[in-house]
């Protein structure tokens, strides 16, 4: 369904998420105070505007009471980004996401109303601490204590072998990690039986214990 989201600060973050939504068929208004990065948007959103989003009477003049929700990505200058979420609620806009320099911010936008807080950096750095030594595991979402997904590039070892051959399924299970699904260029098989047969070079989806997920071979 398309939806209607502004973006508002333009750094790696936010350039990104507004990138993402607009690919995603979504109308995207994209604001930053600095114009360089507003015209490095053209043609990559829906909207790029030059603007001080801080201030309520540029954010009405853009018709924001509109839009279905707002990111807030201005992550150092945190009272930027704390009297931005209070306008946008003010205003009524239904669904906030903002993202946070430190814990304090995060405590500060939770307080203030902000629907979903995001700790960037330190999200950054859990991937990373997940695939330092294990170049194959290209993402890590956790989902609990000790416990989440990885997307694993199959090694050159495991092709042409099925999941059942390689210990992912059956009685004699090497991994205790369970195959969500096998991405092979712009095929996705979800759910995958145990005699389905791995190429290198695809893409796994894994969800089990963190311990176990670090174990698979490098």
């Amino acid at each position: 369904m398309r939806q209607q989201v502004v973006v508002i600060g333009l750094g790696r973050f936010g350039s990104s998420a507004a990138r993402s939504l607009y690919n995603l068929g979504h109308d995207v208004l994209a604001i930053d105070i600095d114009e360089d990065r507003v015209q490095n948007m053209m043609g990559q959103v829906t909207h790029p505007v030059t603007g001080n989003a801080s201030n309520e009477a540029v954010l009405r003049e853009l018709g924001i009471t509109d839009y279905d929700a707002a990111v807030v990505a201005v992550g150092s200058d945190i009272v930027t980004s704390v009297m931005t979420s209070v306008l946008l609620k003010t205003m009524g806009v239904s669904y906030i996401v903002a993202r946070a320099h430190d814990e304090l911010h995060g405590n500060v936008l939770e307080r203030v109303g902000v629907d979903k807080v995001v700790h960037a950096e330190s999200e950054m750095g859990v991937r990373l601490a997940h695939n330092l030594f294990n170049p194959n595991l290209q993402e890590y979402l956790e989902l609990g204590p000790s416990f989440g997904l990885s997307r694993m590039r199959a090694p050159q070892e495991f092709d042409d072998q099925t999941l059942k051959e390689l210990g992912f399924s059956g009685p004699r299970d090497k991994y205790g990690l369970a195959v969500l699904a096998i991405l092979r260029g712009r095929d996705v098989t979800v759910n995958p039986s145990e005699n389905e047969r791995i190429k290198a070079g695809d893409l796994l989806v894994l969800a089990g214990e963190d311990e176990r997920l670090q174990n698979l071979p490098a």
